[in-house]
């Protein structure tokens, strides 16, 4: 692929590497924040989140590490409002549902982005993509779902976190692409309408949910630390998951997602004691395995594309024919990214904060 390949599969694994440490990370923290010290307020803790992750871009404008560049501002903020919906839509899903119902809304999430994408992007998996994303899902069931108890209000709710949830993921991808803005950019313009988003529902969600008032807690500097330091990390968790969506596509995004579900639960073991069954390792070790095929798949098709292309190329050039044109003008409707613009999208795999 030359150099420009590699540099961007360098990214590409630099993305997914930052994104899976800071998100392991973060639940980590907010799991010793929320389970030790009693500050359950997930909500509200995710809008300050995004809060320090905007002044810390500003920051980094500041110090020119990267251009402001804006563009359609109703496009940003519908984008912004939608992302904060749905944040909160998965926190009542959860408040509603049994754990292991709330799990089976997260596993729903791939297959209704596949969906959508279909429809509305005309973007074709595979069967050895569709394949290898069922072995994946069925891992992850088996490690983490367990109880699933149903009621009304709770599928409504699960139902709007995953429609609200799929479609802000891939308004993530088509945006970057539509405005030519990268993750940066669009995190930067995007934060502000996220939090004031959660600023408003934040507290009244938390209290409905927990029956306690964020404002009356006590915190003690124990509390504080936690705070600060989870703020701290949700920088790295926002700009990484834009990033990631951004180089490779939402599909992507959760299967790494599932990875590191999946690690949560094995560094849980290790260092928290979390209780651990054979179930929960035989799903882990189907889930990585689905995880192994869906990268090698992705991988085969990618590399595949360009031999496909190239024979088609050289015999317009020879007839310098009109189809090169209306070619170029259906890829660039279906969203799809020319080679010209951008390098080949190629997930590389080596093997929303409190909730993995």
């Amino acid at each position: 692929m030359g150099v420009a390949g590699e540099k961007f599969q360098l990214g590409t694994v630099g993305a997914l590497s930052l994104s899976v440490v800071s998100s392991v990370s973060i639940v980590i923290c907010n799991k010793a924040l929320m389970s030790a010290l009693g500050f359950i307020f997930a909500t509200t803790l995710t809008s300050w989140h995004l809060l320090v992750t905007f002044c810390s871009l500003h920051v980094a404008l500041w110090l020119k590490f990267f251009e402001h560049k804006p563009f359609d501002a109703r496009t940003v903020m519908g984008f912004g409002v939608l992302n904060g919906i749905s944040i909160g839509l998965l926190n009542l899903s959860l408040g509603f549902n049994s754990v292991g119902f709330y799990q089976m809304t997260k596993l729903a999430i791939i297959p209704c982005t596949v969906i959508l994408e279909t429809l509305f992007f005309r973007k074709k998996f595979s069967r050895y993509i569709q394949l290898s994303l069922s072995v994946l899902l069925f891992g992850v069931g088996v490690a983490t779902v367990t109880d699933l108890q149903l009621n009304a209000m709770g599928s409504i709710l699960s139902l709007l976190a995953i429609i609200t949830t799929c479609i802000a993921q891939i308004m993530t991808n088509t945006i970057q692409k539509k405005f030519k803005v990268s993750s940066t950019q669009l995190l930067y313009q995007s934060c502000p309408y996220q939090a004031l988003t959660l600023f408003v529902v934040g507290p009244f969600l938390d209290g409905f949910l927990t029956n306690k008032n964020v404002f009356a807690f006590a915190y003690t500097p124990q509390v504080l630390f936690f705070i600060v330091l989870s703020c701290l990390i949700s920088v790295s968790v926002n700009f990484s998951t834009f990033l990631v969506i951004g180089k490779t596509s939402p599909v992507t995004y959760q299967v790494l997602g599932h990875l590191k579900t999946c690690l949560v639960l094995a560094f849980g073991y290790v260092l928290l004691h979390d209780p651990f069954s054979w179930r929960n390792i035989l799903g882990i070790l189907i889930a990585v395995i689905g995880m192994g095929l869906y990268s090698y798949f992705c991988t085969r098709e990618t590399q595949q594309k360009p031999a496909e292309a190239s024979p088609q190329v050289t015999q317009v050039k020879e007839g310098e024919s009109d189809p090169l044109i209306s070619d170029a003008l259906s890829t660039a409707e279906n969203g799809a990214a020319a080679a010209t613009d951008e390098p080949l999208k190629v997930p590389m795999w080596s093997s929303k904060y409190a909730r993995a």
